[in-house]
């Protein structure tokens, strides 16, 4: 299964910046309309403590979704250190919030469910082995990166999932890891892995529901294509 992951833009704010508000103060209109009023070039400049109209500029050159990927030094080249410290910031507070989760569990019936749970394995360019811990209702309680790096045995070993699935006392698990390449079709090493895992998590009696590769703009369910 595969679907397109590109993400829209949110219907009610555009990002077309009128000319009366490119030097509007972005942190007044923050307080006025609150974070979900501010288009993204506002919500930039409120971080980076920078005018609107320069964060519209930065944001014509480089897409918010490209800009959050480059490394420290790299950002610190284009922006000054401080404003590069701030970004990355609460660029990693926000993941960790995402993460740790808000108090909610989502129930998890299918592999396009899982999609939007691994944004921050899809564009890195390194593969990340991620698994997702779920109760026996199939909500997710837990997700965790295992092990970066390319993948293989002595990299991920089923006595590191199962240890985390133990301690947060799951009764299944889901497997992801990203292709930094694109290309979502499984390598044999991806399948040895799964079936590695598998055997591991039938003597533990935790089950395996499925193992996801994920990149850029495509997924592939190894449980939906027979290969586990």
């Amino acid at each position: 299964m595969s679907e397109n992951l590109s993400v829209k833009a949110p219907l009610y704010v555009q990002e077309e910046m009128p000319a009366f508000l490119a030097n509007e103060d972005p942190q007044q209109r923050l307080a006025q309309w609150g974070a979900e009023g501010l288009r993204n070039c506002e919500l930039l400049a409120v971080i980076l403590g920078a005018k609107t109209q320069w964060a519209a500029e930065l944001l014509d050159a480089q897409e918010v979704s490209q800009l959050a990927t480059l490394p420290f030094p790299e950002l610190a080249q284009r922006l000054t250190p401080r404003q590069a410290g701030r970004l990355v910031a609460s660029l990693e507070l926000s993941r960790r919030v995402l993460q740790q989760g808000l108090g909610v569990m989502p129930v998890i019936s299918c592999p396009v469910e899982v999609v939007p749970m691994l944004v921050e394995i899809k564009d890195q360019p390194k593969e990340h082995f991620l698994t997702l811990f779920l109760n026996a209702r199939n909500q997710l309680i837990h997700k965790e990166v295992i092990s970066i790096g390319s993948l293989s045995a002595s990299i991920v070993h089923p006595r590191e999932v199962f240890r985390v699935a133990i301690h947060h006392a799951a009764a299944s698990i889901i497997l992801a890891h990203n292709h930094p390449s694109g290309d979502v079709s499984a390598s044999r090493d991806d399948i040895e892995l799964t079936r590695r895992i598998v055997k591991a998590g039938e003597i533990m009696g935790i089950e395996v529901l499925d193992h996801i590769i994920i990149g850029a703009t495509d997924f592939m369910s190894m449980k939906e294509q027979g290969g586990m």
